[in-house]
């Protein structure tokens, strides 16, 4: 269920309105839908780094796992950002539901 939430409206005399949002769901704990952060980060450069997509693609990569090892072949062993591929944070069987046609 999407997180609620309120929208205020302030009028202040001589501006025109102007909108604000709050998260009033404090009970999300996720990270722009992901599990958290490290699940996040690596989701977003598999998907939107070309080299790593068309590799993907192109070998017919099916899980997050088999794609971490290759990575580790090529010497790879976190993303740009500084996020370990084998992190024990990575949520991998949600990574393989939504990233990877399993």
């Amino acid at each position: 269920m999407p997180p609620s939430t309120c929208y205020i409206t302030f009028v202040l005399k001589g501006t025109p309105p102007m909108t604000s949002t709050y998260q009033t769901n404090l009970t999300d704990r996720t990270y722009n839908g992901w599990t958290n952060y490290e699940t996040w980060n690596i989701a977003l450069w598999i998907q939107n780094d070309e080299s790593i997509w068309n590799y993907v693609c192109d070998n017919d990569v099916c899980c997050y796992e088999e794609l971490v090892e290759a990575f580790y072949d090529y010497g790879s062993k976190e993303t740009p950002d500084g996020v370990k591929w084998d992190d024990p944070k990575v949520n991998a069987p949600e990574l393989n539901a939504e990233v990877f046609d399993c």
